[in-house]
């Protein structure tokens, strides 16, 4: 069984945030026994992933433009041949 987890290592002064999937049995313990002695932290997936309200505003824009104007939507290789034109 592979249990995943997310965890906040301190790093240089600064947190970041892992997935961690366990490859054996005996790491769960391993994890835990870290928990348990506040080695590290386990952040819920919605905190550790909070998407800021302006971005969730412009995502919701841009999929109403696309909606109304579908003929306005280019692929991945003309986007980037456009920008080698400039």
């Amino acid at each position: 069984m592979i249990h995943q987890n997310s965890v906040s290592l301190p790093q240089s002064n600064l947190s970041a945030t892992y997935h961690i999937r366990n490859k054996k049995e005996y790491s769960k313990a391993v994890i835990e026994d870290l928990r348990k002695n506040d080695a590290v932290e386990f952040i819920p997936e919605e905190e550790a992933f909070d998407v800021p309200q302006w971005q969730k505003n412009e995502v919701l824009r841009r999929i109403e433009k696309h909606k109304t104007s579908p003929e306005q939507i280019i692929d991945e290789d003309t986007f980037f041949a456009m920008l080698n034109d400039d």
